[in-house]
């Protein structure tokens, strides 16, 4: 499975490619320049990708259409509640891209806004990252391509592939794509969080000595899931999500995964995902539920003691 150049990884998202940068990116106190990205709810799948003799973690993420936003405001004078101040991986974005770019920030102050939840595997500190980068973007009029973006992510974190606007297999160490695919699916979810915040950078060593202990069932189900994306099998995707969800319960195990998959036939879900590194578990539908589907889901969950959400899933 060959990797592939970021020139053919349509890493540019459809709306920027249309977008025309102002011809004069300077601009007048007063004015807001403003990146933004797309979240996930976890992966549909996390394993090893073998590479060069050694395991690597990869993941296909499960993008869902809730957004990290920064914003720049021209002229103004930063103060106490300046956005970056907690904000250290996307300072050290900045940092990166004015060293890249040989740029001076303007005069200006950050803000910044999220609807992704922190530590709960939403991808919400490489929303950040990327939303800082196509903000600076939006500064500077530059439009940053994929191969840079992962640039900066590999000099900051391990990552996933939220700066595409396609499904790819992606290794999250490396931010590096492996296989973009064609079909784009999208998914209904009912999904809880379970409420512990999981740190992800610390997850990796335990990750990898577990897919050395279990190769070959996480090898198979990747090489699954590939095939069931490359013939757009909705139905196959989410019986390896469900796998993936099964397989990662020795890494960092989700409470409730035993219930749910118990009444996963009762309740007619297509499949099981979790945010692997995170908090973050749910049903996935094909179909989107009707009202009264989703009031006995609500009921369920409920039961369990947690409120559930609904969201379409996809770009």
């Amino acid at each position: 499975m060959p990797s592939i150049d970021f020139a053919d990884s349509r890493s540019t998202p459809a709306a920027r490619r249309d977008f025309a940068w102002p011809t004069d990116p300077a601009s007048a106190p007063g004015t807001i320049s403003s990146g933004i990205c797309h979240g996930t709810l976890g992966e549909l799948i996390q394993g090893p990708y073998i590479s060069d003799g050694a395991a690597h973690i990869s993941l296909i993420s499960l993008p869902v259409k809730k957004y990290s936003c920064m914003h720049f405001t021209h002229g103004e004078r930063a103060g106490a509640d300046n956005a970056l101040a907690t904000k250290t991986k996307c300072q050290q974005a900045i940092g990166h891209y004015l060293a890249l770019h040989r740029k001076h920030l303007p005069p200006g102050t950050w803000n910044h806004d999220s609807e992704l939840l922190e530590g709960k595997g939403m991808a919400s500190s490489t929303a950040d990252i990327v939303a800082t980068i196509r903000c600076l973007d939006a500064i500077f009029g530059i439009e940053s391509p994929g191969e840079s973006i992962s640039a900066t992510l590999r000099a900051i974190e391990r990552s996933d592939s939220v700066f595409l606007d396609t499904y790819a297999l992606y290794l999250s160490g490396r931010q590096q794509v492996v296989q973009c695919f064609g079909s784009a699916p999208t998914f209904h979810a009912c999904y809880i969080d379970e409420g512990n915040r999981i740190d992800t950078e610390k997850t990796g060593a335990r990750l990898l000595a577990l897919y050395q202990e279990r190769l070959t069932p996480y090898t198979a189900n990747l090489d699954n899931a590939v095939d069931a994306f490359l013939r757009g099998d909705l139905a196959a995707i989410a019986a390896c999500a469900t796998v993936s969800a099964v397989l990662g319960q020795d890494a960092i195990p989700k409470r409730n995964l035993g219930v749910l998959l118990k009444n996963q036939a009762r309740y007619g879900a297509d499949g099981i995902f979790i945010a692997h590194t995170g908090s973050l578990a749910g049903y996935l539908y094909i179909h989107k539920p009707g009202p009264t589907q989703m009031g006995a889901l609500s009921s369920f969950f409920r039961g369990l003691g947690y409120q559930s959400r609904f969201v379409q899933t996809g770009f």
